[in-house]
């Protein structure tokens, strides 16, 4: 991505406290028009890159530049850039909607004749105006997010800062907020900080995850699944031994491996996963799910990324065939019968579901972060100040 293309750069960041290292050696690109997802732990140093972002905190060293502007020589240029919603959004109680827009447009600085039809423009995209005469401090926790969205978006900044949008909304809500986000895409550069991950894999275009001062990924969800995923996956329950199991997916294939809890449920089934990593041009799609006594020869089974797979062949007769794991390819379309056929066969265990499954963003923050979830002490001590 070139930077003139981008909203956003952020080369080298470094940001010190007493010695500790909050942020270290940072760098990405965010593209104008772009909705991306900044993730990271409590800890990881998102809330201090975010602080440096918007110029209310000096970094170290490095370079931030906000649609071409240093954020270190002119932070109060970068200010009039963005547009922040903060987690908690602090509205005063006692004012109407449009008075409360009103003012802080003022502030902004959006000249008196641009005002009047902007907060209306504004009341229209957040789905306000029958509210915008409503005292703020009797208005539900849905309605005060959009007021708080309204406000960050008055003054037409080309980059939107958004803390924690969803938190606290019941479903419908939420949705009306994704909605809103969504509607911004291309017109303006949307940063969403969230831990609410399904929320941000359903709404960005690509995420960055931060961890002990360093960002650990980026990309878009399907590639962070590809990448620090690897290959697809089936959901399995089953009552019996886990050797056994493991043993009968040895005899398939070596590549495939079995992750369980570490006992049983109380109804004495497993629930777990069996796994294969694949190059990512052979994960093909996996078949539907399937449980003993189903027709397992679907239609059609739909992709990782929801396009329609050519149906599937039914399983070979006999017992399953062990396939060469080094050089070749196995027909991972016909993975799920053939471990299926395999467990079903196996006397000492009962099967009740083997399903594809796909890795979420959950699963992906946990590998990304997994190495290095733990920061010192000391430096917790010294973020928390």
């Amino acid at each position: 991505m070139s930077e003139t293309a981008s909203a956003i750069v952020v080369e080298n960041l470094v940001k010190t406290y007493a010695g500790v290292t909050a942020v270290n050696r940072v760098s990405f690109n965010v593209a104008r028009g772009e909705i991306v997802g900044f993730l990271g732990p409590n800890g990881a140093g998102k809330s201090t890159t975010m602080r440096i972002l918007t110029g209310y905190l000096p970094a170290t060293a490095g370079r931030v530049e906000v649609c071409g502007v240093p954020v270190a020589t002119r932070p109060g240029d970068v200010k009039r850039l963005i547009g922040y919603m903060p987690e908690n959004n602090p509205l005063p109680e006692d004012m109407r909607v449009s008075e409360y827009l009103h003012y802080r447009g003022r502030l902004k600085e959006v000249s008196r004749r641009k005002l009047g039809p902007r907060i209306d423009e504004v009341l229209e995209l957040c789905d306000l105006k029958r509210v915008r005469h409503r005292i703020l401090g009797k208005l539900s926790k849905g309605f005060r997010q959009r007021v708080g969205i309204a406000e960050a978006v008055l003054a037409e900044p080309p980059v939107i800062i958004m803390d924690e949008p969803t938190i606290g909304l019941d479903p419908h809500q939420i949705l009306i907020v994704r909605d809103l986000i969504a509607s911004l895409r291309g017109r303006m550069t949307v940063i969403i900080s969230s831990h609410i991950l399904p929320e941000i894999e359903m709404t960005c275009d690509r995420v960055l995850i931060i961890n002990g001062g360093r960002l650990v990924a980026t990309g878009t969800p399907a590639e962070l699944r590809r990448d620090l995923i690897g290959g697809a996956h089936y959901d399995v329950e089953f009552a019996g031994e886990p050797a056994d199991v493991s043993r009968v997916l040895a005899g398939i294939d070596s590549g495939l491996a079995l992750a369980l809890p570490s006992a049983a449920a109380p109804d004495g089934f497993y629930r777990g996963r069996i796994s294969f990593t694949l190059p990512a041009a052979a994960t093909a799609a996996a078949p539907e799910a399937t449980r003993p006594g189903e027709d397992a020869t679907p239609a059609a089974a739909p992709s990782g990324d929801g396009a329609l797979a050519a149906p599937l062949s039914p399983p070979p007769a006999g017992p399953p065939a062990s396939s060469t794991h080094a050089g070749t390819t196995p027909p991972f379309p016909d993975l799920g019968e053939r471990i299926l056929a395999a467990l079903v066969h196996e006397p000492a265990l009962r099967v009740r579901l083997l399903a594809p499954g796909r890795a979420t963003l959950e699963d992906v923050f946990l590998a990304a972060t997994r190495r290095t979830w733990e920061i010192s002490d000391d430096a917790q001590q010294v973020l928390r100040r």
